[in-house]
C-alpha cells in the first residue's frame, strides 16, 4: 500500500503535565512535612544514576532517633565502607538552610566519624528545599579550608548554635575534622532531587499529581510489519469470504477492500501508540492488557450475534462497538484518542482472541 504523502515533522514523545490546579512539584515539596521530605529524598537516591550508569546499591533510610546525623545512607555496594556510601542530610525549614542550622548537624556526624559510628562517607548532601541561604552558600564557595576553619572557629567561640559545646570538640573529633575533604560538604539542588524521583515515571506522577501526558504516535508503515500478520490475515480472510475467491495483500491496490484496509490498519497503529505511552508510563503493569479485556468483554456479544452472517459484518459491528464503550476504570482512559477503541479489536485479533470469519 502507498504511504500518504505529508510533510516530515518531529514526533512528541510522552511527557508529563500537571494537571489543572495541581501545584508544580518545586512547589509541592515546600509544602511535605519532615518525614515525606525524607521519604522523597529516599525515593530519589534509589533512582539517581550514578557516574557509569550505576546506582547505589543499597538506599536506607535512617532519620530519627540513633540516626548519628545520617537521615539517608546510600551505599555503593552492599558493605558499608569508608568512601563508599553517600550520606544525605534532610532538613526541611521554613527558610533556607543557616549555619546555624548546618554547623551542629555537622558536629553531630564529626563526633560519629570519631566514635566510629559509622566509616568517612564519600560525599554530605544538605537536601533542604528552600536550598542553602546565602551565608552557607558563601561559606561553602570560599573553598575547603576556609569552610573547615570558619566551622571550627564557631565551634570554639560557641557561636549561634554552637553554644555549649566547646567541650565536644576532641582530639579525636579535630582528627575526624582534619580527616575529611570540605568540598565534600555539598548541596543537593531540590531540582537533581526531582530529576532523579522522576526517572520513576509512575511514582512521580502519583506522588505529584502529575499525568502523563501522550505524545505522537508513531507513523503507520506503508507495508504491514512482522507483528501485523495475524489481524491482517484475518482481514484478508473477511475480503475473501465477501468477494468468494481469494484476495492477497497484492489484490487489494485499486480494489473496493483497499480503503477499508487502509483504516483498519491505521487504528490498529492508533492502538499500538496507546500500548506504546502505556508502557512508557506504566513499565510494569500491564495497563495495556487490562484495557483489551474490557473492550473484548464489551465487544464478544456484539461480534457472537447470529445475526451477522459474514466476517466483514463481524469486523464492522466490533468497530463500531468498541468506539463507544465506556472504559473510564482503566487508567488509560483520560488519555484515549478516537481510533483507540476500535483498534484494539485488532490488537484483540491479533492475539488469536477474535475471528472475523466462521
Amino acid at each position: 500500500m502507498p504511504q500518504k504523502s505529508g510533510t516530515t515533522r518531529k514526533l512528541r514523545k510522552t511527557q508529563h503535565v500537571a494537571k489543572g490546579g495541581v501545584i508544580q512539584p518545586s512547589s509541592q515539596v515546600l509544602l511535605l512535612n519532615p518525614d515525606q521530605w525524607e521519604e522523597f529524598i529516599l525515593a530519589s537516591a534509589r533512582q539517581r544514576d550514578l557516574p557509569g550508569g550505576s546506582h547505589y546499591a543499597v538506599v536506607k533510610r535512617l532519620g530519627g532517633a540513633g540516626d548519628g546525623g545520617r537521615d539517608i545512607e546510600a551505599r555503593y555496594g552492599q558493605a558499608l565502607v569508608r568512601d563508599s556510601w553517600d550520606l544525605y542530610q534532610a532538613k526541611h525549614y521554613g527558610q533556607g538552610l543557616t549555619q546555624s542550622d548546618a554547623f551542629p548537624e555537622m558536629a553531630k556526624f564529626f563526633k560519629q566519624l570519631a566514635l566510629k559510628t559509622y566509616p568517612r562517607p564519600n560525599f554530605y548532601y544538605f537536601c533542604c528545599p528552600r536550598a542553602v541561604g546565602n551565608e552557607l552558600h558563601n561559606t561553602m564557595a570560599s573553598g575547603a579550608a576556609s569552610f573547615k576553619a570558619r566551622f571550627i572557629d564557631a565551634w570554639k567561640m560557641e557561636h549561634t548554635g554552637m553554644k555549649g559545646r566547646a567541650a565536644e570538640l576532641t582530639q579525636e573529633v579535630q582528627a575526624a575534622i582534619d580527616d575529611f575533604d570540605f568540598d565534600r560538604f555539598i548541596e543537593c539542588p531540590v531540582h537533581d532531587l526531582l530529576a532523579w524521583h522522576a526517572l520513576d515515571r509512575v511514582a512521580h506522577h502519583e506522588f505529584f499529581g502529575i499525568v502523563p501526558e501522550r505524545g505522537d504516535d508513531d507513523p503507520m508503515p506503508a507495508q504491514p510489519a512482522g507483528h501485523e500478520s495475524v489481524y491482517v490475515n484475518e482481514l484478508l480472510r473477511a475480503y475473501t469470504e465477501d468477494k468468494s475467491s481469494p484476495v492477497s495483500l497484492a489484490d487489494l491496490s485499486g480494489s473496493k477492500y483497499e480503503e477499508h484496509f487502509d483504516s483498519h490498519r491505521q487504528i490498529f497503529y492508533c492502538a499500538e501508540g496507546l500500548q506504546r505511552f502505556s508502557r512508557d508510563i506504566y513499565p510494569n503493569e500491564p495497563e495495556f492488557e487490562r484495557l483489551l479485556d474490557m473492550v473484548h468483554a464489551g465487544i464478544r456479544p456484539t461480534v457472537a450475534q447470529i445475526r451477522l452472517k459474514t466476517g466483514m459484518d463481524r469486523v464492522d459491528a466490533a468497530v463500531e462497538k468498541a468506539s463507544t464503550l465506556q472504559v473510564q476504570e482503566s487508567r488509560l482512559s483520560p488519555q484515549l484518542r478516537g481510533g483507540d477503541l476500535p483498534g484494539t479489536c485488532h490488537h484483540l485479533a491479533n492475539d488469536g482472541r477474535l475471528k472475523w470469519v466462521k
